[in-house]
């Protein structure tokens, strides 16, 4: 079987690694330009390519429409999307002569969309996961071919919860690898009615504030933890990056409940949120630090 391989990002690496492996021929890879703006955190799937010998390129996204006669040419039996960020057309889809799939970091139909770790840990779920599913004009709208799922702790980072899922995203794709390369493809729908959309977060969605619970605040927190942005406040005339908080306690007995905000007592620093509860801010440094 040969594979043209859309991956960037830990997940990227992972799958890649786990179909080389498995004796898949990946013809081509595409993948992106590390942002110089951005923190770099994660493994390199064009440095996993430059080991391996494989063709290995970086498009920008109006790029990929000069890819078609390329792709063709190749004519590979699947073409694969691990955690790469640009929108395939659906005419780089229909090259691939089996099937195109892409491997999502949530359980499908829920946390459709850009940042799904961050969307799951923000709204305090238990759970999410990795999907591998058919990949159509609409984003992770396809029938599910596998999927696995991972524990989301109450104090856990996004990046502790996305290393969790990639290897649930190495998981899935090793026990499904077996059928494709037989061309066997097991299909459930993805009943999207099921779920929701998400869309990009922004840093500034990170700013913290006081009016919200203190079970809000301390997701939010974990949900954009360093290398991530980080969720911020003001603390006299400086933007302060909350890195951890703590709903545990015991809390100090002469915090005032009514003020919403930053109290410091006792050499401890807690955020009074709007349900008259708080949180215990346990790590925090200036923005730009």
């Amino acid at each position: 079987m040969h594979a043209v391989v859309f991956a960037y990002h830990d997940v990227g690496v992972g799958c890649l690694k786990a179909l080389i492996a498995a004796g898949i021929k990946v013809d081509l890879v595409v993948t992106h330009q590390d942002d110089p703006n951005e923190n770099v955190w994660f493994g390199s799937v064009a440095q996993l390519c430059q080991e391996k010998n494989i063709d290995c390129i970086t498009p920008n996204a109006s790029q990929l429409v000069e890819l078609i006669p390329r792709l063709r040419a190749l004519a590979p039996d699947y073409i694969f999307s691990f955690y790469y960020r640009h929108m395939i057309s659906a005419e780089i889809l229909a090259i691939a002569k089996i099937a195109a799939l892409n491997m999502h970091g949530s359980l499908l139909p829920k946390y459709r969309g850009r940042a799904p770790v961050n969307w799951a840990i923000l709204h305090g779920e238990s759970e999410t996961g990795a999907t591998l599913h058919v990949m159509e004009a609409k984003p992770d709208a396809g029938d599910i071919v596998g999927q696995a799922s991972v524990a989301i702790g109450p104090d856990e980072t996004a990046t502790e919860v996305f290393g969790k899922v990639s290897q649930a995203a190495v998981k899935v794709i090793t026990q499904v690898l077996p059928d494709l390369i037989t061309g066997k493809i097991t299909r459930k729908p993805n009943e999207l009615e099921k779920g929701s959309y998400f869309g990009g977060r922004k840093p500034s969605d990170g700013q913290i504030h006081w009016d919200q619970t203190a079970l809000q605040v301390h997701n939010l927190v974990r949900a954009v933890a360093p290398p991530y942005p980080g969720a911020f406040t003001d603390h006299q005339g400086k933007t302060m990056i909350v890195s951890k908080t703590s709903l545990k306690g015991p809390f100090a007995a002469n915090l005032d409940l009514g003020l919403a905000g930053i109290q410091v007592v006792d050499n401890r620093v807690f955020g009074i949120c709007g349900d008259r509860q708080a949180v215990e801010i346990l790590e925090w440094f200036p923005a730009g630090k």
